[in-house]
């Protein structure tokens, strides 16, 4: 079964294909890197570190938060996947930091046309604040411990700069 809404997507990735060169790479970060950062599509994550696919774990999230699951990831990333350095990535302008919780909730239930007041958004009151709160979380966690390298930035979408936050 397939939905023409595809199509566009579908051709894309076949001329992809066409020059594909990652066919039977092991999936280790080659250049030791792992990054947090948000899905704002305005973020080019490997782009912004001078990267190429297969030399970084990229987790993405609302915010570039560090969640349960990112912290998941970096442990089997450090651990199995060569991961040798942490970056935690948010930026400027984001929809996270930008709103309140019920302000987010607000625009989620008028799209939805459902309330989602019960849904918990996460937004970030202080950017600098926040990436220093998850610098310190991944730094802490008893399976990745204080050799590997973390650090917090806060990434500028107008100028694509990152300045150390933390």
């Amino acid at each position: 079964m397939t939905d023409d809404r595809f199509d566009d997507l579908l051709a894309a990735n076949r001329h992809f294909a066409e020059t594909f060169t990652l066919a039977g790479f092991d999936g280790v970060a080659r250049a030791g890197v792992a990054m947090v950062t948000c899905m704002d599509s305005r973020i080019d994550p490997l782009g912004m570190i001078g990267l190429a696919p297969g030399d970084a774990k990229i987790l993405r999230n609302p915010g570039g938060r560090v969640t349960d699951q990112a912290l998941v990831a970096l442990v089997l990333g450090v651990h199995l996947l060569g991961v040798e350095r942490i970056l935690v990535v948010q930026h400027t302008r984001c929809a996270m930091a930008s709103a309140s919780e019920a302000e987010l909730q607000e625009r989620v239930s008028a799209s939805a046309g459902t309330d989602a007041s019960w849904m918990s958004l996460g937004v970030i009151e202080d950017q600098h604040a926040s990436i220093r709160a998850a610098v310190t979380r991944v730094r802490t966690h008893p399976l990745i411990g204080p050799d590997v390298p973390v650090g917090g930035f806060l990434y500028d979408v107008d100028t694509g700069l990152l300045q150390t936050v933390a």
